[in-house]
């Protein structure tokens, strides 16, 4: 069983630059929306016949699929909100009523269970790692965005996976949150994180993690 984390956090509060000293050579990164890195990244390259570690694409099959066909250890989603998203804005542009209309939650709710369920279901040596947005409620409960009251009563997404940290900037630093504050969802293992806000360094909660549940380190590709 694969282990499935959760980085939830606003716009510009650290998530992709979290990646920064993750070894491309053992990475999938999957971008929902094609974007330059905020970090210098010579080693990160799109995937092609000749390699490559930079996959983009908001199709929920084909990151299913290339979860479940690739060799490297860490697989990391960036922006999976727009996954949601990007499904509901064509939808909406293809001027869906009645029945389609309402099928389309159901859709998109299926879009984010299967990449969930796969992040968890892989080989045991994998980390997935899943970088999100956040929408705050009117009560000020902060969670990961979502589209459609499916995936937030009947799933919840953060009951899918053991641990989800959130990025804040707090005092001009860059933050992971690794215990819940009493209005988000953040949590983590007993005993994984000493503190409650380590650095936004995504190397480094995967060695953490890796040392907690005793992984194994595979051949790279």
């Amino acid at each position: 069983m694969s282990i499935a984390t959760l980085i939830m956090g606003e716009s510009g509060t650290g998530k992709s630059t979290s990646l920064r000293n993750l070894d491309p050579a053992d990475t999938l990164l999957i971008q929902a929306v094609k974007k330059p890195l905020p970090f210098r990244s010579p080693n990160w390259k799109p995937v092609s016949s000749e390699g490559g570690n930079i996959l983009v694409t908001d199709d929920s099959a084909k990151i299913v699929a290339a979860m479940q066909k690739t060799k490297r250890s860490i697989i990391v989603i960036d922006d999976a909100q727009y996954i949601l998203a990007n499904s509901f804005m064509r939808r909406v542009l293809d001027h869906e009523t009645g029945n389609q209309a309402f099928a389309k939650y159901n859709e998109i709710a299926r879009m984010a269970w299967d990449i969930f369920m796969c992040a968890s279901s892989l080989p045991e040596n994998k980390r997935v790692y899943i970088l999100s947005h956040t929408e705050t409620s009117e009560a000020g409960r902060t969670k990961i965005k979502t589209i459609g009251k499916l995936l937030d009563d009947k799933i919840v997404l953060e009951g899918l996976v053991t641990i989800v940290l959130r990025t804040l900037r707090i005092n001009e630093s860059y933050i992971f949150a690794t215990q819940n504050s009493g209005s988000d969802t953040t949590k983590s293992p007993l005993g994984l994180f000493e503190d409650e806000h380590i650095e936004n360094d995504l190397a480094a909660v995967d060695k953490a993690i890796v040392e907690y549940y005793g992984i194994n380190h595979p051949t790279k590709e």
